[in-house]
């Protein structure tokens, strides 16, 4: 039971706010204009938003291009919780907040990102029905991107309750909203590339060699195949992978280290986690770009803070904190957020929250 409360964090509710922003960008990306030529975003910055919302934003100028990752957490005390609450089924009841009388779960969802130099209108759950029409949406990643998928889903269906359940090729849940045949899927992957256990070959090898006798062979150039048909079947898709890479509960340095291969040949010298997600990042830009489909929309969406701070859930930890990190702070809860501002993303989007 004790576990269950701890579980209740402000990870979830953070994601329903988290989603309005991306969706919204979504939304103007069909008139915004984006170059497709060779560059290496890390942001993705559309035309001004004026004539794409309701009422403009004085601050913005007419002619700016806008960086909606540029801004800060605001806290509305008056704002609406009718996206959803807490009785959609959608939300795993161990991260359900409000439901597990999470002290400052209804607070939560007051707070909204306020980009510096632009407006972000409210999220409208009809319009975003409306305009993605025929579309197919995919969310690739950890549980991030499941909460993110959560969020939409129980906000939309919130206006439509025509759903159907339906799963395409690998995903792990997925729902069709009939009026405007619109799907949306989940596909869970850990760390994008495939990955499984490996144990000493008694024969040898050059892991063996080098004294290795257990851990886990992680292909940096093969998608897991939970995800592996979503780029030809989604018109949009959302990746994340982040926490997974320093998860010692599962990849432990010592007791079951990450093994990379490569061409089907393990890596030597044995190299570490980042430069394995370096080069798993790298692979899979070039596998997303060879088999999307054409003028499909692509973004990397990178990590949260971790839940727990002082041990995690099970181990002492605790989320005691009340207000979102400032961005100070930010950088030192998050471990995967320097290593890709340093890093070539190609052609995927990237964008910071």
């Amino acid at each position: 039971m004790a576990a269950s409360k701890k579980l209740s964090s402000l990870f979830p509710l953070f994601s329903l706010i988290c989603f309005v922003s991306v969706f919204f960008l979504l939304s103007l990306s069909r008139k915004a204009s984006i170059s497709s030529s060779s560059y290496h975003p890390q942001f993705l910055k559309f035309k001004s938003v004026a004539n794409a919302t309701t009422g403009s934003d004085p601050d913005a100028s007419a002619d700016s291009s806008c960086d909606f990752s540029d801004g800060s957490w605001i806290y509305d005390p008056n704002a609406k919780l009718d996206r959803y609450d807490s009785s959609c089924k959608e939300i795993f009841k161990g991260w359900n907040c409000i439901l597990n009388n999470k002290s400052n779960g209804r607070d939560i969802v007051k707070w909204r990102w306020k980009p510096r130099n632009c407006h972000l209108p409210p999220f409208d759950p009809l319009k975003f029905l409306q305009s993605h029409r025929d579309t197919n949406i995919g969310f690739v990643g950890d549980s991030l991107n499941r909460n993110m998928f959560v969020s939409l889903f129980c906000t939309l269906k919130r206006v439509s309750s025509d759903v159907k359940k339906w799963r395409p090729a690998g995903a792990d849940r997925g729902f069709t909203f009939l009026d405007y045949n619109l799907t949306i899927a989940y596909h869970r992957t850990n760390l994008l590339a495939r990955y499984g256990r490996w144990s000493a070959n008694g024969n040898g090898g050059k892991l063996e060699a080098l004294g290795y006798k257990e851990g886990y062979r992680v292909d940096v150039d093969v998608p897991e195949g939970t995800w592996e048909k979503a780029p030809s079947f989604h018109d949009i898709l959302v990746f994340n992978t982040g926490h997974w890479w320093w998860a010692p509960s599962k990849f432990d340095p010592v007791k079951s280290p990450m093994l990379f291969f490569e061409k089907g040949l393990p890596v030597i010298s044995p190299i570490p986690p980042d430069a394995g997600l370096d080069k798993v990042l790298k692979h899979m830009i070039r596998f997303v770009e060879k088999t999307m489909r054409p003028g499909a929309i692509k973004l990397f969406r990178t990590q949260s803070p971790r839940h727990f701070e002082g041990g995690d859930w099970d181990q002492g930890g605790s989320c005691q904190r009340l207000e979102p990190l400032l961005p100070e702070q930010d950088k030192n809860y998050s471990t995967l957020a320097s290593f890709l501002l340093q890093n070539e993303l190609g052609l995927i989007g990237y964008i910071p929250f």
